[in-house]
This record gives C-alpha cells, sequence and structure tokens, in this order.
C-alpha cells in the first residue's frame, strides 16, 4: 500500500528559533521535505532530519524567487510521492501568510493537510520591545493590517478613514515600503500628526531595533536610522510603552562564534541565545568515538576490578554509555567502583544516566581533580580507570601515581579537525561583525586556527573567551590576548566570562 503524503502548515515563529511551538519543532524532526519562506529562521531547518529534502521558496522578486503558483504546485507535487511535509512559513501561517491559495490548492488536489498556529510577528515584536498592545487604560482593541497589498489590486480594501478614527492600537505588517504613504493616509483621514509610532526590526532577534517617533516624523526617523525589513509598525498610545527587556539581557546584540563540536554547539548556542546573544557555529572539531578498539573492550571486561572509574568530559560519559547501549549492556557494568567526574556538566551528564558521581571537585581541572580527590580518598593501592581523551595529558594520571594508585589511562574517544568554509567568517572579522571568539579545549584552538588567520584575530576588534588555563594557554602560544577566562570550566562559566566584560 502507497503511503499517503500529507502537508503541514507551520508557523516558524516571529525570527527567534526557540519561539516556534512544541508542535512545529516535533513535524520538522519526522519530515521528509520542509519548504520554508525567507522569513523562517534558517536555524530550524537543524530540527529536520538529514535525509530530509530542504527547498527555499522566497517570494521575492528576481532571480531564485518562488511564485505563489510555484509554490502550491510544489507542495502537491510533493505530497502525492507519498511525503510528509512542512510547510514552513514565518510567524503564524493564517495572518498575511497567504495561506488561503495553499489551502485551496491542496483541497482542489485532494491531499490532506494539517494548520500548526504559530506566534505571530506582531504580538512578539511589540512584546520583545516592551509594548503591550492591549490594555485597559489605554486600548481595549487592536486592528491588524498589511501594509501590501496585492498585486494589480484597482482599489485598496484598507478603510483609511476608520483607521484613522480608531481608538486602540494598529499595527501594520510590511509597511516599510509604503510607510510614508501609510503616514499621509492616516494623517489625510484625521489622525493627529503626534500619534506615537513604534517600528520594530528584527524582532526577537539580537539584531533587534526599535525606532519610535510621531506619525509625521516616523519615515524621517527610520531612514535616518537605516530601519529595514522584516519591521512592524505599532501605532497608537501603546507605541509610548518603554518595558524593553530583551535590550536589558546580558548578551543582547553580541555575536559570538562557538567552535565545539556541531553536537556541543547546539547547546551552548541555546544558552547564547537565551541571553539573547546571537551565536554563530564554526565546529572546528568532531568527537569520533573509539570505543570499538581491542583495549577498551578488554578494559570494559574488567570495569568491577576498578575502585574508581574517572570520567574528564561529558563526552566521554555520553560514548561509554552509547557503546554499553550498543553492546546490550548497562550501568551494572560499574560494579561497587566509585565514580569521580571532572566537574558539574560531566556530573550532570552522568545523572542523566542514573549515575550519581561520589567525587566533583570544585575547580573544574585535571590538575585539580586529581589533587582533590587525592586529599579525599586513600589512593595508595587502589585501581583507578581514567576513560577520557586521547588527546588529554598525562597530569592526571602522573598525580594519581604518585599517590600510590595504580592507573590505567584509556582513551575512548579523539578529536578530529572539522574543515569548514571559513571566507564568511573572515569576512565577518574584517567588518567587525563579530565581537567574540569562544573556545572550550586546545584542540578546538588548534583547528580553529588552521582556518582563520590568528594574525586577522589579532588585528581586529573581536575579543577571544576561554573556558580555563589549559585552553588559555594554547592561545597564547599562538600570540593571542586570552580577553575572558572562565573562573567555572564549564559553559555557563564561559558565558559568565564574557557578561562580567559588560
Amino acid at each position: 500500500m502507497n503511503k499517503k503524503g500529507k502537508v503541514y502548515l507551520v508557523g516558524a515563529g516571529p525570527g527567534s528559533a526557540d519561539l516556534i511551538t512544541v508542535r512545529g519543532a516535533e513535524l520538522l524532526k519526522t519530515a521528509d521535505c520542509v519548504i520554508y519562506d525567507k522569513l523562517a529562521n534558517p536555524t530550524l531547518l537543524k530540527f529536520a532530519r538529514s535525509a530530509a529534502e530542504l527547498i527555499h521558496v522566497p517570494k521575492r522578486i528576481g532571480p531564485g524567487s518562488a511564485t505563489q503558483d510555484q509554490i502550491n504546485n510544489l507542495l502537491v507535487e510533493k505530497a502525492k510521492l507519498g511525503l510528509t511535509v512542512v510547510r514552513l512559513k514565518g510567524g503564524d501561517p493564517g495572518i498575511f501568510g497567504r495561506i488561503g491559495e495553499e489551502l485551496s490548492a491542496l483541497k482542489e488536489a485532494g491531499v490532506d493537510f494539517e494548520i500548526v498556529p504559530g506566534v505571530t510577528a506582531a504580538v512578539a515584536a511589540a512584546e520583545s520591545a516592551g509594548i503591550i498592545l492591549t490594555d485597559r487604560d489605554y486600548s481595549s482593541q487592536v486592528i491588524f493590517v498589511t501594509g501590501q497589498e496585492a498585486e494589480g489590486k484597482q482599489k485598496s480594501s484598507i478603510d483609511w478613514e476608520l483607521l484613522a478614527k480608531f481608538k486602540g492600537t494598529i499595527v501594520f505588517y510590511m509597511a516599510m515600503e509604503n510607510l510614508e504613504l501609510i503616514a499621509e493616509r492616516l494623517i489625510k483621514n484625521g489622525m493627529a500628526e503626534g500619534t506615537s509610532v513604534a517600528v520594530i526590526a528584527d524582532a526577537t532577534l539580537p539584531s533587534q531595533r526599535t525606532v519610535r517617533a510621531s506619525l509625521k516624523r516616523i519615515t524621517e526617523k527610520c531612514e535616518e536610522n537605516k530601519i529595514e525589513p522584516p519591521a512592524i509598525v505599532v501605532i497608537g498610545a501603546a507605541a509610548d510603552d518603554k518595558l524593553n527587556w530583551l535590550i536589558c539581557k546580558p548578551l543582547f546584540g553580541k555575536t559570538i562564534v562557538i567552535t565545539r563540536d556541531a553536537e556541543s554547539n547546539v547547546d551552548f548556542a541555546a544558552k547564547i541565545i537565551a541571553k539573547a546573544g546571537s551565536p554563530v557555529e564554526f565546529a572546528t572539531i568532531k568527537i569520533k568515538p573509539l570505543t570499538q578498539t581491542n583495549i577498551f573492550l578488554q578494559t570494559l571486561a574488567k570495569f568491577p576490578e576498578y575502585d574508581w572509574l574517572i570520567f574528564t568530559s561529558a563526552n566521554g560519559v555520553t560514548i561509554l554509555f552509547d557503546a554499553l547501549q550498543t553492546l546490550g549492556k548497562d550501568a551494572r557494568v560499574f560494579a561497587s567502583a566509585k565514580i569521580a567526574a571532572i566537574g558539574s556538566e560531566t556530573a550532570a551528564k552522568l545523572q542523566q544516566f542514573g549515575i550519581k558521581a561520589d567525587f566533583t571537585p570544585n575547580i573544574f581541572t585535571s590538575k585539580e581533580l586529581g589533587k582533590q580527590l587525592i586529599a579525599s580518598a586513600n589512593l595508595k593501592g587502589k585501581r583507578v580507570l581514567l576513560l577520557r581523551s586521547q588527546l588529554a595529558s598525562d597530569e592526571l594520571s602522573e598525580l594519581l601515581k604518585i599517590a600510590g594508585a595504580e592507573v590505567d589511562n584509556v582513551p575512548i574517544y579523539t578529536a578530529v579537525t572539522v574543515k569548514n568554509e571559513p571566507g564568511l567568517l573572515i569576512e565577518k572579522i574584517k567588518k567587525g561583525e563579530i565581537d567574540w571568539l569562544t573556545f572550550t579545549s586546545p584542540s578546538s584552538v588548534k583547528a580553529f586556527f588552521e582556518q582563520i588567520p590568528a594574525e586577522l584575530v589579532n588585528s581586529s576588534s573581536v575579543k577571544i573567551a576561554s573556558i580555563g588555563p589549559v585552553t588559555s594557554e594554547q592561545l597564547k602560544t599562538l600570540g593571542l590576548k586570552v580577553d575572558a577566562e572562565a573562573a567555572e570550566h564549564i559553559a555557563d562559566g564561559l558565558l559568565a566570562a564574557i557578561e562580567k566584560m559588560y
């Protein structure tokens, strides 16, 4: 029996990728094909399966643009192939999203569909700028209006006389090209020239900007501030609200390059976005498991013989448990051994697998792990297993041996360099569009500066943040200045060090 295709019309939300609905994100993970607008944040495509077909359909003038008819035909074509299709539309699909035309095409073709609402740009833009569209003190009603009507339309269906006399909040979508004309028509129909207007560009993103002026002066003010689409225009008393909570977030407007492996970059990017920063992913390394080697498999059989098992990274924990699952084993392999973790992130990762670390130092370095474990436990004659990176130094194992422990150092993963296309990042650094480069390991430092010239970074305004002293030392050997170093050697500590600079 042939699989029946279905189209999900999904609202991508107003800009920031984390404002998509849970339902929308889950559908992206299962889609065979994703057809997305220019206004949908491309970061959302990371939810999609690696095998999913991604089709960009920007509705703009010029080469590469797609007509509405082409999009309609594409939706029908893909669904009739038996595919699960996500049509990803900026904001909410039902608010000025031309959803009616797409639904009509699907219905006529007999294609099953579902509409998944999204956070509409008007509400999100206003609230991210600290503007409350309705308030019982000044506005008990709100109107959404398009700033661009259908091409070739002979007569406007916008009631300018009604809008000019409207006692509430008016929100215009897609209004930047016609802003001067909109202001003229409202004034001509009786709206006061001094009426408050706010224009919010790049809403919910770290590049968000808000311009406020009177109705008479708003076009001039937007030109002075070089405000460009996409932007939302709010007219009325509500535009006076200035609760600007978003710009008060600690990393608002800061562009931060993250250089961990791709999987770790996802979590790190989420932390930056939560603080209103803008992450730029430039993965420098890929984590390669070594759990199929003979040395690991032989050691695994001897786990019950160890007194202590030590993990020096969250990656090591994940890789070990992935291997155990593949081999049909679980945490029982640890037997009665005690578990040590290098820091809170590693301990938290162990906790996800139901293991509570018996020991975690208060300073998250290999050296401190060794010193503090020796001080708190008698290791003389004890068997200790280090499960860590092949690239790790011998410092920890040497400390433990001096304390009388019998140490086996078994690499369960390594980091291999990932090659990127560095041209775009180089250009951004040259233009002063990057605020910070962040590094969480010596291997990421080496891999990054094999692709980006250290001289370029030294001669630019970009700052460098390091997760700890070992990484900082690697940076200094390349002649680079470390502007911020984490006091707590985890991703949160790294961001805290950057925040402290402001």
